[in-house]
C-alpha cells in the first residue's frame, strides 16, 4: 500500500482522538463550571460540610468503640484473620486511597473474584455484586446485613479521603470501564452513604447507580445531606438490599 492510500486512515485515526480528546475537555469544562457555580453561590457549603464530617465521624468513632471490640472478638472467634480489610478505590478527580472495612469476607476473597465474575448479579455496568457469595464469612454476613462492616470508614472521612455523605468510591478495575458520563461520579468526595444506598442498595443496578449520583452532584446541599443521613439507619436496618 503506498503513502498516498495510507494517509486518509491516518486522518481519519487522527481526527476520531480529536474528536475524542474535545469530548472529555467539553465533559470536563462542563463540570469545572458546574462545581465553580455551586462554590460561588455556596462559598461556605464545603467548609460546613468538612467541619460536620470532622465532628460526626469523630463522635460515631467515640461512641461506638464498644461495638468495634464486639466485632474484632468475633471476626478473630471465626477465622483467626485479620480485622481489617484496606482495598485501594478513586476517590475525587481519580485520587486513589485505601478505603478500610471491617472484614467480612474470607482471606483469600480477591483471588478468588476472577471465577465468580461470571455470576454478577449487575448483568449492566461495571460493578460486581452477588447474592450469597460464597466468599462471605458467617460473621460477614451479619455485618453486610447491617452495613456493620462499613464503620471503619469514618477514619477515612476524618482522614479526609471520604465525606459522610456522597457517591460510593469505586474500585480501580471499575473505573477503567467507565464512559466519560460514568466519571461524573468522580466530580465529588466519595461517600459513606448516599441515595442509593436508601433506595435500595445493591438492587440498583450501575445505571441507576450514576444516575442518582449525579442526581445528589447537580442539587447537593448541606440540608440535603442531614436528609440522606437520617434516612441511612431505616434503610440499613430493614437490611433490603445488603449483600
Amino acid at each position: 500500500m503506498t503513502c498516498a492510500a495510507i494517509l486518509p486512515f491516518v486522518r481519519r485515526g487522527r481526527c476520531l482522538t480529536l474528536r475524542h480528546r474535545f469530548a472529555r475537555w467539553l465533559l470536563d469544562g462542563r463540570v469545572a463550571l458546574q462545581r465553580g457555580r455551586w462554590r460561588w453561590s455556596h462559598p461556605s457549603e464545603d467548609r460546613v460540610k468538612r467541619a460536620f464530617d470532622i465532628a460526626f465521624s469523630a463522635v460515631v468513632l467515640l461512641l461506638l468503640t464498644p461495638v468495634f471490640a464486639v466485632i474484632a472478638v468475633l471476626i478473630k472467634l471465626e477465622d483467626g484473620g485479620p480485622l481489617l480489610f484496606r482495598q485501594v478505590r478513586v476517590g475525587r478527580h481519580g485520587r486513589e486511597f485505601r478505603m478500610l472495612k471491617f472484614r467480612s469476607m474470607r482471606p483469600d476473597a480477591e483471588d478468588r473474584l476472577r471465577e465468580l465474575l461470571a455470576q454478577n448479579h449487575h448483568k449492566a455496568g461495571v460493578t460486581f455484586k452477588l447474592k450469597d457469595d460464597p466468599r462471605i464469612t458467617r460473621v460477614g454476613r451479619w455485618l453486610r446485613k447491617f452495613s456493620l462492616d462499613e464503620l471503619p470508614q469514618f477514619y477515612n472521612v476524618l482522614r479526609g479521603d471520604m465525606s459522610v455523605v456522597g457517591p460510593r468510591p469505586p474500585v480501580p478495575r471499575e473505573v477503567q470501564l467507565y464512559t466519560l458520563a460514568d466519571r461524573r461520579r468522580l466530580a465529588v468526595q466519595p461517600g459513606i452513604t448516599c441515595l442509593w444506598q436508601i433506595s435500595g442498595r445493591a438492587h440498583i443496578d450501575f445505571h441507576g447507580q450514576v444516575e442518582l449520583d449525579v442526581r445528589y452532584i447537580e442539587n447537593r446541599s448541606f440540608w440535603r445531606d442531614l436528609v440522606i443521613i437520617t434516612k441511612t439507619l431505616p434503610a440499613v436496618l430493614s437490611g433490603t438490599g445488603a449483600y
